[in-house]
């Protein structure tokens, strides 16, 4: 069973930058990762996903150009990279992984789950 530990979340002004990473508790190099999100009242929204090269990644279009997913396959790691943070970015951020090729963007074709970490960013 692989467990996600996420690290980085906090407090940010609307502009500033976060560093999102989640640890994978055993080897998942050649897996899927992604980054979700879930704000207060709503659904569980995907963010980013990277394969296991590092060089196919996917966005959803409101973080294009503002964050950067990427891995480290040595250390089983995935960060998320998040720059001009707005208001609306605001929500629960989850890691997550897959071992299927393609787990698309719905959270229920995700097999591994972290606990999630806060990201808040004040107006």
């Amino acid at each position: 069973q692989v467990q996600l530990i996420e690290s980085g979340g906090g407090l940010v002004q609307a502009g500033g930058s976060l560093s999102l990473s989640c640890a994978a508790s055993l080897p998942t190099s050649d897996y899927v990762k992604g980054w979700f999100r879930q704000a207060p009242g709503k659904e569980r929204e995907f963010v980013a996903r990277i394969r296991w090269s590092g060089s196919d990644t996917f966005y959803t279009d409101s973080v294009k150009g503002r964050f950067t997913i990427s891995r480290d396959n040595t250390k089983n790691t995935v960060t998320l990279q998040m720059n001009s943070l707005k208001h609306e970015d605001t929500a629960v951020y989850y890691c997550a992984a897959s071992p299927y090729l393609a787990p698309g963007t719905e959270p229920g074709n995700w097999m591994y789950w972290g606990q999630g970490t806060q990201v808040t960013v004040s107006s």
